[in-house]
């Protein structure tokens, strides 16, 4: 039987929402170990001169621990 953990992370990118994930799956499996999942739990962009200028996520990020 397995065991795993849920752990938050805000990612960010000036590019997309898909970016943002993705940049911050990789930054998680730098220093959590045996990812399994991630949701996104919120979106939100940061808006200058009524442009977009970065997009952000919050994440939750399921991995398992170890035995």
């Amino acid at each position: 039987m397995s065991v795993a953990k849920v752990t938050e992370i805000i990612a960010e990118s000036p590019k997309s929402f898909e970016d943002a994930i993705q940049s911050g799956i990789a930054r998680a499996n730098k220093t959590l170990q045996n990812l399994k999942s991630a949701w996104v739990k919120d979106q939100k962009v940061v808006i200058e001169n009524g442009k977009i200028v970065e997009y952000r996520v919050g994440l939750k990020v399921a991995f398992v621990l170890k035995e």
